[in-house]
């Protein structure tokens, strides 16, 4: 699965998927349902790069003192809103506002969609921002906020 980077604003942000074949209805809930839970890790405040303790802490976690002090210190950090998955031919495609969510929330999606597409839907590019020539996002779901309350 190639990976590539466009424009990017956090506030707006399109995701663009390349499939190697057209998805079946069954792949398309596999995407969408890691999309959902993505966002709702987001939402949730789960991409919070500030508090890292168990990450930071390194291999011997055995007995580590958790300090939720720390935790509770720390700026939210929460998507906001994520629009309707959309599909058209090899193309799936999906708007985010991931508010203040860090930048660690990426790498998990791209992990995540790179496992998926060896195992169960084969993707050929994963495409994060910008927009696609071939489909202009003025062409969108008119439902196209889907999950803007938890």
């Amino acid at each position: 699965m190639e990976i590539q980077f466009r424009e990017f604003n956090p506030f707006d942000l399109w995701f663009w998927i390349e499939f190697e074949t057209v998805p079946s209805t069954t792949e398309q809930s596999y995407v969408e349902e890691v999309f959902n839970s993505w966002f709702y890790l987001g939402k949730l405040g789960g991409f919070n790069a500030e508090n890292l303790q168990v990450q930071e802490t390194g291999v011997e976690i055995s007995y580590m003192d958790y300090d939720e002090e720390q935790a509770d210190n720390q700026l939210m950090s929460v998507m906001h809103n994520m629009g309707n998955f959309e599909y058209l031919g090899l193309w799936g495609r999906c708007w985010f506002d991931l508010g203040t969510s860090d930048l660690i929330g990426l790498d998990v999606l791209i992990n995540a969609l790179t496992q998926m597409s060896q195992e169960y839907v084969p993707i050929k590019t994963f495409i994060i921002g910008g927009q696609n020539p071939d489909w202009s996002v003025e062409e969108s779901d008119e439902n196209f906020l889907k999950n803007s309350a938890l």
